[in-house]
């Protein structure tokens, strides 16, 4: 078990696991970045748009 804090504020936030918290260090705390994680093992595979070249928008 591993104490989750966040790291901007330093507040804890609760106890994890050691994978739990690793992931969600990777996804940076991003609640986009864990949706889009949740949906791929469902089938829902995220495919960006291209607005310009190096420039994508995730489809509502």
């Amino acid at each position: 078990m591993h104490v989750d804090h966040d790291h901007r504020t330093g507040k804890v936030r609760g106890v994890l696991c050691f994978n739990c918290n690793s992931g969600l260090g990777l996804l940076r705390d991003d609640p986009q970045a864990a949706r889009r994680a949740i949906a791929y093992p469902e089938g829902n595979v995220w495919k960006p748009i291209t607005e310009a070249p190096g420039d994508c928008q995730q489809p509502s």
